[in-house]
């Protein structure tokens, strides 16, 4: 019987990880989640859980494909992969850009479209490049200036201004949020101008100092560095950083569609997680469908490249249409009671060691979801976890969303966010454009819609200062214990949506059952369901 061919897909830059393909899987982790540390490079440990997930080992494995950040590709040598023994003719380099352009385009629901990359800087200074995707491949057409520098990019000036603002680069979501309390229009000049095709911004250097020196030569007050949303000229930063990137993507996705002649949009890179400027994007007139894959950024370059690194050991293009963002591996109720048992081969770190109880239920569904309608707030824990940044109803925190008594609770208690950081909605899809003004589905959460006004006031715990909300929509077909969890709640109160964040507390997001278990015992959760188990605070 032939063997089936397998592929791994490495990431050395920020936010490391692997991913295993073959022709019936696809599994992945970032490395944050096993060893604890945000944004952290490595894939060893994530190669192994990929490994063992598979039931595979490293001679099973075909062809390596590797992505990193810097001036060129990382060489054979630089991955480090051959101390593991592996034959440095199965290990072949990826271009950063091009990885995000496999993983845009394999995992989107389209054989035509344009893929468009943005983020904060990949190889060879790229920071905006656009492809024309078929069935036949994927061909870049162009991008940014390779003379150009890498601050002026539209990726690299939003991360400067987070930086001015007092947050690490890779924490932009949170300027996201707090634009929308500033007021763009104080600050006149344009931070872009899109020529064609190519970006030219005005920051000459990157991170804080580049803000610095554009306060200097324009007399803009950006406020203080390191405001953190304190400061109204802060604020003000964030609205105009916020604007002018949506301006520019907008432009620049209409004129990487007319270059290629494909209505179809694949975005990806990390500023395609600013779902409030991908809700605008997809609106646009010559944009005839939209996709954005779950792990946009980094997180999502191991898969990009094992994609890649089918195509070349295959020659088929892969096209693995995505209805959903678990990349993880499941953990067996034998797995979950040893957590629960305190037993030392579960991993379990007690950070603080608290009382609890736990209990099989029957229907671990109803039992949460009477709970959040109680107003309890939970830790969801089921299947396999997701790879990108959102919490998808794998590994989430799930809460009331009618009052804004929940978001208080979970900012002041257990996720000790800043108050200006909107919590998300979970809505079954049958109901989403009842409640939302939108009309496709946004599994991924990577859309912000306004909320219908009729609406809001019911759903107070999820709408945004702006109306908005970063939408979830649920089918049950695809995740039918969270879709359950969902009907109940909808049954119980006649609100089909539920509050959902991510299940961490100022940590990468919980993986393992060990980990929620600490975190159930180290914050102010109420409960947790890991898998069939309820698990309370005693």
């Amino acid at each position: 019987m032939p063997r089936t061919p397998c592929v791994v897909g490495i990431n050395l830059g920020h936010d490391g990880g692997a991913a295993l393909i073959t022709d019936t899987m696809m599994v992945a982790i970032g490395e944050e989640r096993l060893n604890r540390t945000r944004y952290s490079p490595g894939w060893q440990a994530s190669l192994l859980y990929c490994l063992r997930a598979a039931g595979l080992t490293l001679s099973d494995v075909d062809l390596v494909a590797v992505s990193g950040i810097g001036r060129t590709p990382p060489t054979r040598a630089e991955t480090g992969l051959t101390h593991l023994g592996i034959d440095p003719a199965r290990i072949i380099p990826v271009d950063h850009h091009l990885g995000h352009a496999y993983t845009a385009y394999c995992l989107s629901p389209y054989d035509e479209a344009t893929v468009l990359v943005v983020d904060g800087g990949g190889n060879n200074n790229d920071t905006e490049t656009y492809y024309r995707a078929t069935l036949g491949g994927i061909e870049r057409l162009g991008g940014n200036p390779a003379t150009r520098p890498r601050s002026a990019g539209i990726g690299a000036t939003y991360e400067a201004f987070t930086n001015w603002l007092g947050w690490h680069e890779q924490e932009a979501g949170k300027t996201m949020a707090l634009a929308s309390y500033g007021d763009a229009g104080l600050y006149l000049a344009p931070l872009f101008d899109v020529v064609d095709t190519q970006v030219h911004g005005q920051l000459t250097r990157s991170h804080a100092p580049g803000v610095a020196d554009l306060a200097a030569r324009t007399g803009f007050d950006f406020g203080p560095h390191g405001s953190r949303g304190k400061h109204e000229l802060g604020r003000n930063a964030a609205a105009y950083v916020q604007s002018q990137t949506e301006r520019a993507l907008g432009t620049l996705a209409e004129q990487a569609i007319a270059a290629t002649g494909l209505g179809n949009l694949c975005l990806a890179g990390g500023v395609a997680l600013n779902c409030v400027a991908a809700d605008k994007i997809r609106r646009l007139g010559t944009v005839t469908g939209y996709f954005a894959p779950p792990a946009s950024s980094d997180r999502g370059q191991a898969l990009g490249s094992a994609l890649y690194a089918w195509h070349r050991l295959t020659g088929d293009l892969p096209r693995r249409p995505l209805s959903h963002d678990y990349f993880g591996r499941d953990y067996t109720p034998q797995e979950i009671e040893q957590a629960l048992r305190r037993d030392p081969r579960s991993g379990l770190v007690e950070r603080r060691r608290t009382a609890f109880t736990w209990r099989r239920e029957s229907n671990i569904a109803r039992t949460a979801a009477q709970m959040i309608a109680a107003g309890k707030i939970i830790g969801w824990f089921q299947g396999g976890s997701e790879l990108g940044p959102r919490a998808l109803g794998a590994r989430s925190i799930l809460a009331d969303p009618r009052t804004t008594g929940s978001s208080d609770a979970l900012n002041q208690r257990i996720k000790h966010r800043e108050p200006f950081r909107p919590f998300a909605p979970a809505v079954l899809a049958d109901h989403a454009s009842a409640w939302f003004d939108l009309d496709v589905a946004s599994p991924f959460m990577l859309l912000a819609p306004p909320v219908r006004p009729d609406r809001a006031d019911k759903i107070a715990g999820v709408v945004h200062v702006d109306g908005t909300a970063r939408v979830q929509t649920v089918d049950p077909a695809t995740t039918p214990a969270y879709g359950a969890l969902i009907q109940n709640f909808h049954q119980r109160t006649g609100v089909p949506v539920v509050l959902n964040t991510s299940f961490n507390d100022r940590e990468p997001i919980v993986e393992t059952p060990a980990h929620a278990l600490a975190t159930l015992q180290d914050c102010d959760l109420d409960a947790a369901c890991i898998g069939p188990y309820l698990v309370e605070r005693a």
